[in-house]
């Protein structure tokens, strides 16, 4: 994830569905917090690795899964899945979920608003 710093986007009021999907105000506060993390992943129909790999279906999928992106040893070796609670974790404070990854994002970001960007990669299913 690329950039440091504070946002001025204020965390979307909590929410989710009756379903217990985040709200559609959760998603669109993700979509602009993602900003964030855009100058090294992509997401959406036509996503590549750049610096980071691309983040469709993230949720669900192996640490270090990306056919063709050249992960740390320590993701590679990593037996995480990508779930809600880890991987808004891991864009808190990479080193403290995955210690010695290549993550490199200096980050003001509260929980809410990490959990907001998952929220919003959760619709990012596709390639």
């Amino acid at each position: 994830m690329a950039g440091c710093g504070r946002s001025d986007t204020a965390p979307a009021a909590s929410g989710a569905g009756a379903d217990g999907a985040p709200s559609p105000a959760r998603i669109e506060a993700g979509r602009k917090l993602f900003a964030r993390c855009a100058g090294c992943h992509q997401v959406g129909p036509n996503a590549v690795n750049i610096f980071g790999p691309h983040l469709n279906g993230i949720l669900g999928r192996k640490a270090g899964g990306v056919a063709g992106y050249a992960y740390s040893p320590a993701l590679n070796a990593s037996q995480l899945a990508w779930d809600e609670r880890n991987l808004a974790a891991f864009i808190r404070d990479a080193d403290a979920v995955i210690p010695g990854n290549k993550m490199r994002f200096m980050n003001f970001m509260s929980e809410q608003q990490a959990s907001d960007i998952v929220a919003y990669l959760a619709t990012q299913d596709g390639r």
